[in-house]
């Protein structure tokens, strides 16, 4: 799918969508309530429908959407087959493999379009120590496990990822019998693990945190036929795109971002308020717009996006129309996502004039020297369709996106909620 963004400006109110890394987790933790789960707000992007076809795969049963919530049904980890498939979805499968380990039965566990050829070497070094088989691809999807999986004290590395530490603690919750201790080297995105401790909190688990550095996850006794209802976040990821919509391109409100949330990209908001744009941060709504008139417009600023690398594409936008020279920190946490994002970056906005330098782990963005519409491409990565059309809201001619679909995969409402701004987009 092709779609063309035409400079525009963007006004009104608009809600954020739900938050995916919210709802995947609230999916794995309704599987493992022996009981029934009413998630409200539940997300429908590709990486929510997949949780919630691998949670049906390994035993839940899931009521038809109706008012706005899902009910689950599930009598904890009883695979109704031998495959699941995360889809494109890295949290899934990081988080499920572990999970789906809680069963003795044989698992074959797939994905499909670049999480074929993200890195999966830590389940075959870690996997082994707890007492499960596996069989993988040199380190690669598909993989083939045999549990059941036997909670130990166990040290592992966190600097690729948070999300095998989400895996492993949801798990050891479900299944610790005494108090074990999952110590962590590096670890990255700590705010992506306060939002899995906080999903856990609420369904009953008891994880003490030592400063990042170790987890106790100690027993609990796993209730029969108990009601949890859990309500979806509004999502910082998605939202950030809005947010730096109304800072280049108009003055819009956006609804539903949650300022006391755990998640790391709610981090945005300091990036916004670094460039000099105009913020009301309200307890219910945000809103935002271009610096005050007579000003000197959006300026340069210095990020830190190690612990929320999902933000670089929504920073380069805002970057872009930033006068001066941007630098954002974390570069080498976007090796392995749906593109390689810094590359990706890099040669999708120097089609649209903006030269982007990267330096060992820092990015570097030159930006206020204006934006030319151009024909870019998503690489199939949601995060690059979305940066490149906010980008494209006050470029000097039209923007062209390929493979604009992409966005299906964390936020397929994204064009139709520009267009409800007042945006141009065909």
């Amino acid at each position: 799918m092709t779609v063309t963004i035409q400079p525009s400006a963007v006004s009104g109110i608009i809600s954020a969508p739900t938050s995916k890394s919210s709802m995947q987790r609230a999916c794995a933790a309704a599987l493992l309530n022996k009981g029934k789960t009413i998630i409200e707000n539940p997300g429908k992007s590709n990486d929510d429908l997949a949780a919630l076809e691998v949670i049906q795969l390994l035993g839940a049963t899931i009521a038809p959407a109706a008012d706005n919530y899902i009910t689950v049904d599930s009598n904890g980890v009883q695979p109704a087959g031998s495959e699941i498939n995360c889809g494109e979805s890295g949290l899934g499968i990081r988080m499920f493999a572990p999970i789906a380990a809680l069963s003795q039965n044989p698992i074959r566990i797939n994905g499909t379009g670049s999480l074929l050829t993200r890195p999966m070497n830590f389940f075959d070094d870690i996997f082994p120590q707890l007492d499960i088989a596996i069989q993988s691809n040199n380190g690669k999807l598909p993989i083939e496990i045999t549990g059941p999986l036997q909670p130990k004290d166990i040290t592992i590395d966190g600097s690729l990822s948070s999300q095998f530490l989400t895996g492993l603690l949801m798990a050891y919750g479900n299944a610790a019998s005494e108090s074990v201790t999952i110590k962590v080297t590096g670890l990255k995105s700590k705010p992506y693990i306060d939002l899995t401790l906080q999903v856990m909190h609420h369904f009953g688990y008891d994880v003490v945190n030592n400063n990042y550095e170790s987890f106790v996850v100690n027993p609990v006794r796993n209730e029969t036929g108990k009601l949890i209802k859990y309500t979806v976040e509004g999502d910082w990821s998605g939202g950030a795109f809005l947010l730096v919509a109304g800072a280049v391109a108009g003055k819009i409100t956006v609804e539903g971002l949650d300022t006391h949330s755990t998640q790391a990209d709610k981090a945005i908001l300091k990036a916004l308020i670094d460039c000099g744009s105009s913020i009301s941060i309200q307890e219910k709504q945000i809103e935002i717009g271009l610096p005050a008139t007579g000003s000197s417009g959006l300026k340069a600023f210095h990020f830190d996006a190690s612990d929320c690398p999902d933000l670089f594409p929504p920073l380069v936008a805002l970057a872009a129309y930033c006068n001066g020279t941007t630098a954002i920190e974390g570069v080498s946490r976007l090796a392995h996502k749906e593109s390689n994002r810094g590359l990706t970056l890099q040669e999708e906005f120097g089609k649209m004039g903006i030269k982007i330098t990267l330096q060992d782990d820092l990015m570097l963005v030159e930006g206020g020297h204006g934006v030319h519409g151009a024909s870019v491409h998503s690489h199939h990565d949601h995060r690059i369709a979305m940066a490149c059309a906010v980008a494209g809201l006050k470029a000097r001619g039209v923007t062209t996106i390929k493979d604009a679909e992409a966005i299906d995969k964390s936020y397929p409402d994204f064009y139709q909620h520009l267009m409800q701004l007042g945006a141009a987009v065909n």
